[in-house]
C-alpha cells in the first residue's frame, strides 16, 4: 500500500514538472510596473480629441485630412526623442495596388505608414512590432465620420505605449529588443497599409519576433452576453505560437487581470476578424500575431464614433495589457519560438 501511495507521489510529482515546462513561470517586473503607470487615461484621451477631430476629417485614404494625421504622428514621435525607423524618415510611402491606380492618381497626396522604433540594447536586430491602423473612412455625405474607437483608439494607445517604453530609454532601462510602433494606412480599404510593409519591410520578416496589433479597444461589445467591462477580446494568439498564447496569459494574471474572452479567435467564427485587422499580413508571413480588440457597436463605421463616447479607464487598462505584453516579449532572455 505504501509503495503503491509513493509510486502515486513520485507520478504527479513528474506531471507537475512535465506540465509547468510548458510554461515560462513569469514573475512581475517593478520596472514594467513602472513604466506602465505613465500609460493615463486623461492622456489617452487629451490625444483621442486631436486625432478623432474635425479638422482631421475622417482620415480618408488619401485626404487632406489624413496627412494632417500622418504629421501628427510625427511630430509626436519626434517631441519624444522616438527615431524613425528609417534613417531620415518616418514615412513609407505606400504604392496603390493597381485597382486604385486610377483613383489615387487624380491627387498629389501620397498615403504613408508612419514607423518609430526603439533601438533593442541586447537583441537590436529582433523586433517586437506594435501595429494600428491610422485612417478611418472621411467624409461621407457632408458628414464627418471621426474614427475615435475605430482606430483612433487603438493609434493612442501605441503613442502612450511609446511613450512608457521612451521614458524606460531615459532611465537607462531600455529594452533588450527593438520595438517598432507601426501605424499602417488604408486598413479600411483591405489592409492596403499592413500588405505593402510586409512585401516590403523595412526590417526583415524573419527577425521579426512578433506583432501585436490594435483595432478598437475602446469601448464596449453591447451583443457579448458576459456583462463585465474588464475584458478584452483576443484573437489569434495561439494560431502561431503556444509560448506566446502562454505569456500573454500570464502576463495578463500578474498585471491585469482582464477577462480574456477568445469568443472571435475561431478562424471560422461567421465575424471572421481573424482576416480584418492588420496583424493578418503579418500571420500570412508565419509571424507570431495577437489582435487586441473590444468589438463593435452601434456607433461602428458611423458618423456617430465620437471621443466623447470613449471609456477612457478600459482604454488604459487595454493599453497597459499591450504594454506589459510588448515588455515581457521585448526583455525575455530567448525570443519566442513558433510551433
Amino acid at each position: 500500500m505504501r509503495t503503491r501511495k509513493l509510486i502515486s507521489i513520485i507520478s504527479f510529482a513528474l506531471f507537475l514538472s512535465y506540465f509547468n515546462q510548458g510554461f515560462s513561470q513569469i514573475k512581475k517586473d517593478r520596472k514594467s510596473l513602472k513604466y506602465s503607470k505613465t500609460i493615463k487615461a486623461e492622456e489617452l484621451k487629451e490625444k483621442l480629441y486631436i486625432y478623432a477631430s474635425d479638422e482631421f476629417e475622417g482620415r480618408a485614404t488619401p485626404s487632406k485630412g489624413q496627412e494632417l494625421a500622418i504629421k501628427f504622428l510625427e511630430n509626436h514621435y519626434a517631441s519624444n526623442n522616438i527615431n524613425p525607423l528609417q534613417e531620415d524618415t518616418y514615412f513609407q510611402t505606400i504604392l496603390p495596388p493597381k485597382r486604385f491606380e486610377k483613383w489615387w492618381s487624380k491627387t498629389d497626396l501620397t498615403p504613408k505608414n508612419v514607423i518609430a522604433y526603439i533601438e533593442g540594447e541586447k537583441h537590436p536586430d529582433e523586433y517586437i512590432i506594435i501595429s494600428a491602423h491610422l485612417d478611418h473612412v472621411g467624409v461621407k455625405d457632408g458628414e464627418i465620420y471621426n474614427g475615435a474607437d475605430d482606430d483612433g483608439s487603438g493609434t493612442v494607445a501605441i503613442l502612450e505605449i511609446a511613450e512608457a517604453f521612451s521614458q524606460a530609454v531615459k532611465d537607462g532601462k531600455g529594452p533588450k529588443r527593438s520595438i517598432i510602433f507601426l501605424h499602417v494606412t488604408a486598413e479600411e480599404m483591405g489592409l492596403i497599409g499592413s500588405k505593402y510593409y510586409t512585401d516590403n519591410p523595412i526590417v526583415p520578416l524573419e527577425n521579426t519576433v512578433t506583432d501585436l496589433n490594435i483595432d478598437m479597444i475602446g469601448r464596449t461589445d453591447p451583443q457579448r452576453v458576459k456583462r463585465n467591462r474588464d475584458y478584452i477580446y483576443l484573437i489569434g494568439s495561439d494560431k502561431i505560437s503556444t509560448e506566446l498564447h502562454n505569456i500573454s496569459e500570464e502576463i495578463n494574471n500578474l498585471y491585469s487581470k482582464l477577462d480574456l474572452d477568445y469568443k472571435f479567435n475561431d478562424e471560422e467564427h461567421p465575424e471572421r476578424f481573424y482576416y480584418r485587422s492588420d496583424h493578418y499580413n503579418f500571420a500570412k508571413n508565419n509571424i507570431p500575431i495577437i489582435f487586441y480588440f473590444s468589438g463593435t457597436h452601434e456607433d461602428y463605421h458611423k458618423s456617430t464614433d465620437t471621443p466623447d463616447k470613449i471609456q477612457y479607464d478600459l482604454l488604459e487598462q487595454r493599453t497597459k495589457l499591450i504594454f506589459h505584453t510588448a515588455w515581457e516579449l521585448a526583455n525575455r532572455d530567448e525570443r519566442i519560438k513558433s510551433d
